[in-house]
């Protein structure tokens, strides 16, 4: 066995760690199954039955998991079915942008039920995203007062590195937006727990809970918009660096002394595949168009003029040499696109990504990984933002929730 060998000694788990352990399985389970049984429950957490059947009867009464009918089986007695129940627990995910905030309210079951946006149609400073923010949970909260019996929280994707101090308070750095350091906590002034993350890694934690990067140890989960992230999953779970930091490869340099980045650097990543820098290619080039976002994006995939065309082949192109190199460096078993920039690379020109990413990284690690778009498309960095507060209600304790109106 190669490796260090750990040192340290963690204490032993107690009777309480391992039961809170078990019932955090038992309710994800019922959660992701959506509708499931007890047998089925005990066979995914490895307890047994009766350990499960009283844990099951805890989550009942604390209002988080509901018996949802019955079926056959093959023994004669019919099968009572579990299911979250959707009043039971509510979750805010929010997806942070330099032009404003998207806010979706998601019930128990992970479905989403409302949804409010505030922003305009350029750039604002970090004091007005924080209002759109207000502004945004005073409407859904105006539109759904019994969830907010039941919220346990919301969750920000942000467009930035979020560093955690030792004490769990959060700070912000969007150094590509010119925005100064702020703690997160002043983002929100409504009193609700609020948790934080890179928007490319909360896209990445709802493609690990149920969408394309499910069940998979190693995979790349980009993000193409306005700004370029990344989110790297090694052993199944999100790599963060010393400081939460690491997966900004939208900073990282492909041309030497190229073109002017946000973020003051020349020749990044972003400075040639994100939104805006894609947009002004296509100026340059002499291309004509309408807007600076989702249309007029789709204006250019779709078009069929030369010009249009060669643009969208040198984006292909600087693309797969970049995502070529993380092949190299990271050997994923899938690359997995998201963003509404990457949303519109990838329902046009999938294949042709794939096989320019094949063709710039190595032969062995190249023929090993198959590309994907993000299984929740435009939802998925406010999905995976509300993940971090039912995260936090899987890990609490029993009783700890909100009581039932």
């Amino acid at each position: 066995m190669t490796g260090r060998i750990a040192l340290t000694t963690s204490a032993p788990a107690t009777v309480s760690d391992v039961r809170q352990r078990n019932r955090s399985q038992a309710l994800r389970s019922v959660i992701l199954t959506g509708e499931t049984s007890r047998a089925a429950v005990a066979r995914e957490s490895g307890l047994s039955v009766a350990s499960v059947t009283n844990l099951v009867s805890e989550l009942i009464s604390e209002g988080l998991v509901m018996e949802a009918g019955s079926v056959a089986s093959s023994g004669g007695r019919p099968v009572t079915l579990l299911a979250p129940n959707p009043a039971g627990a509510y979750f805010l995910g929010a997806d942070v942008g330099e032009r404003g905030v998207a806010v979706e309210l998601f019930d128990l079951s992970m479905t989403r039920i409302d949804r409010e946006f505030r922003g305009g149609r350029e750039g604002e400073p970090i004091e007005a995203i924080a209002a759109d923010l207000d502004e945004a949970l005073n409407a859904l909260r105006e539109r759904n007062p019994a969830a907010w019996d039941r919220l346990v929280g919301i969750g920000l994707g942000l467009p930035g590195i979020v560093e955690s101090d030792a004490d769990g308070r959060q700070v912000l750095y969007a150094q590509s937006l010119g925005w100064t350091p702020i703690p997160v906590a002043d983002l929100v002034s409504h009193n609700m727990p609020v948790f934080a993350e890179n928007g490319a890694k909360t896209q990445a934690m709802a493609e690990l809970w149920d969408g394309a990067a499910r069940g998979v140890n190693e995979a790349l989960v980009v993000l193409l918009g306005r700004g370029v992230g990344l989110a790297i999953v090694s052993n199944g779970e999100l790599a963060r660096g010393l400081n939460s930091s690491a997966g900004e490869w939208g900073h990282v340099k492909i041309v030497r002394n190229g073109r002017l980045c946000r973020c003051g650097g020349r020749g990044c990543v972003e400075a040639y595949l994100g939104a805006d820098a894609i947009l002004e290619s296509w100026r340059e080039a002499g291309g004509t168009f309408e807007g600076s976002g989702w249309g007029a994006v789709g204006q250019l995939v779709e078009s069929t003029d030369p010009v249009a065309v060669g643009v969208v082949n040198e984006i292909i192109d600087t693309l797969g040499s970049a995502l070529g190199g993380l092949v190299n460096l990271t050997n994923p078993e899938r690359v997995i696109i998201g963003g509404w920039v990457g949303l519109r690379l990838m329902e046009r020109f999938a294949s042709r990504v794939q096989e320019a990413t094949r063709s710039e990284a190595l032969l062995r690690p190249g023929g090993q990984f198959s590309l994907h778009a993000c299984h929740f498309g435009g939802d998925t960095v406010a999905l995976g933002a509300a993940m971090m507060p039912l995260e936090a209600l899987l890990a609490a304790p029993r009783g700890s929730q909100p009581p039932m109106p």
